[in-house]
């Protein structure tokens, strides 16, 4: 079984050591004919923005997006996650191409910026019944986005307190005033985590 890692930029080489960790022959995917005979896609962190504009730069939206279509599952690691979205919030001016599949919406940055970055504990029951396991697990935040609504075929795997360091982001003009927020969420076979699992041992996600 091969499991493609999006490798224009970011933690891609993360992924692919705890694939290969699992024994999972893991492909660095840079070009569209990469894709062909893949059993499942991530697309890891890094900068949203630069990722997006790498992907048009080398033709690569037409071929994830009909990769998206497959059936085939599809992970999102907090950039990764806002490409995975339906829509995006907090975008820098001009916005950028998302990938889609995830019926959320995604705030880029709403936890702050890079000195705002932070490692918590999550409760994750659903993930412990599915993977065996502890029902909490290590979760590392860089920079990194939330999902503030999701659809009713969207399951909230993982939520998250807002931090007291966190300045709430606006939505449509109104301030973001929940205490918790949702940081990982399932939908068929899209999986999206706004934190990097790929940065800890636990190797269930």
């Amino acid at each position: 079984m091969a499991i493609g890692v999006l490798a224009l930029q970011g933690s891609f080489h993360e992924h692919v050591l705890a694939l290969r960790r699992l024994g999972v022959h893991a492909i660095e995917v840079r070009k569209a004919d990469q894709l062909e005979g893949l059993a499942g896609l991530i697309i890891p962190g890094g900068e949203s923005t630069t990722m997006a504009k790498l992907a048009n730069q080398y033709n690569l939206f037409p071929a994830l997006k009909d990769f998206s279509t497959s059936g085939k599952p599809m992970w999102g690691t907090c950039a990764g996650l806002i490409f995975l979205a339906d829509r995006a919030t907090g975008l820098k001016d001009g916005g950028q191409e998302l990938l889609g599949g995830l019926d959320c919406t995604v705030h880029r940055n709403f936890f702050g910026s890079q000195v705002n970055s932070f490692e918590t504990e999550l409760a994750v029951p659903a993930l412990a019944a599915s993977e065996g396991g502890p029902p909490r697990c290590r979760a590392v935040f860089i920079r990194a986005p939330a999902i503030v609504e999701f659809g009713s075929s969207v399951e909230q795997i993982a939520d998250c307190e807002v931090p007291s360091f966190s300045a709430p982001p606006s939505l449509e003009g109104e301030m973001f005033t929940r205490r918790r927020v949702a940081v990982a969420v399932r939908q068929g076979n899209f999986l999206g985590t706004a934190f990097h699992p790929e940065l800890t041992s636990d190797t269930r996600w």
